[in-house]
């Protein structure tokens, strides 16, 4: 794979000046070289770009990402009727360099959910996204390119975290016996029904979810890793970005029952629990603080667990 060339200010700027210049708009106050203040996202973004006050340029690092970031634009215009938040829209896109794509889109006003706490209201409107991602149609998806993923192992990955979880008790970050509420059996319980897959963005972190400091959900962000899977997944991402019981409220309110929910949290406690290993292990990058953070929103205790048992024959939606 051709390794991209990493985006300069200049490169960024030399392109956003010919878009908005060609779209009649201006980006924000200048620089003194006659182009729009631009500026990196942050560390370890380094391919995507701020472009004044009103937009964010995206640029994909190679091919893969490039046939996604290309969906993506499709997606989101199939998404975006569908649900209560906004979506990000795109006023150009394009090649920034040969075969990497681009896009430029408006900004979505507000912070992150690492910034702000979601309030009720915030939880209603994460209820209408998963709601709205239901009622997208699967064979509109395949057709867009959107893949089909295979619902995870609940209980290889609880075997995965009772290691890890010895690791932390090691490091006196986490009460290794707390991931002895899920046995074996209960793994297999909260296996993914047959027949659930529905539209998932898949990739909802704190930093893909806009939330405003009133606490209303506002926007999602970065639809790149879509597919119609496991509806767990998504409830598994927002218990991370914002809390356990925020993120089973919401799914409640969303229609989805207890299997669901429960898929859900133990998927995001064991994953936080692997990730923040394999960073103290030096095997994968992460701000620490984040992943620690990350890992106590999603063991924060939920009533749901304590009431729940399963019948054979349930079925969940």
């Amino acid at each position: 794979m051709t390794q991209a060339p990493t985006p300069t200010a200049d490169t960024v700027r030399r392109l956003v000046r010919s878009l908005l210049k060609e779209g009649g708009e201006s980006s924000g106050k200048g620089t003194g070289t006659e182009g729009p203040d631009v500026r990196p996202v942050g560390e370890g973004h380094e391919y995507t770009w701020w472009v004044g006050t009103r937009h964010v340029l995206r640029l994909a690092p190679d091919r893969d990402a490039s046939v996604r970031r290309r969906r993506e634009l499709r997606l989101r215009d199939l998404v975006r009727p569908q649900v209560p938040v906004a979506v990000p829209t795109s006023v150009a896109h394009g090649d920034w360099a040969p075969g990497l794509a681009y896009t430029l889109d408006t900004l979505v006003p507000g912070g992150t959910a690492d910034q702000h706490d979601v309030s009720a209201v915030g939880e209603a409107d994460l209820a209408g996204l998963l709601s709205g991602l239901r009622t997208v149609p699967a064979r509109q998806c395949e057709t867009l390119g959107v893949p089909r993923t295979a619902p995870r192992s609940l209980e290889a990955l609880r075997r995965m975290a009772v290691h890890a979880a010895e690791r932390l008790a090691a490091a006196d970050e986490f009460d290794a016996a707390r991931l002895h509420q899920l046995t074996a059996p209960s793994a297999a319980q909260l296996a993914a029904q047959p027949g659930t897959a529905v539209l998932t963005h898949h990739g909802l972190t704190g930093e893909h979810v806009v939330v405003s400091a009133d606490g209303r959900v506002r926007g999602i962000l970065d639809w790149t890793e879509a597919a119609l899977g496991d509806p767990a997944e998504d409830i598994a991402g927002l218990a991370v970005a914002v809390g356990s019981p925020a993120a089973v409220r919401a799914a409640t309110l969303a229609g989805y029952g207890a299997r669901p929910c429960l898929r859900g949290l133990w998927l995001a406690r064991c994953d936080t629990v692997i990730r923040l290993t394999d960073r103290l292990d030096g095997r994968a990058p992460g701000d620490l603080p984040l992943l620690r953070t990350r890992l106590r929103r999603t063991w924060e205790p939920i009533l749901l667990e304590r009431v729940t048992e399963f019948k054979d024959d349930e079925t969940e939606p």
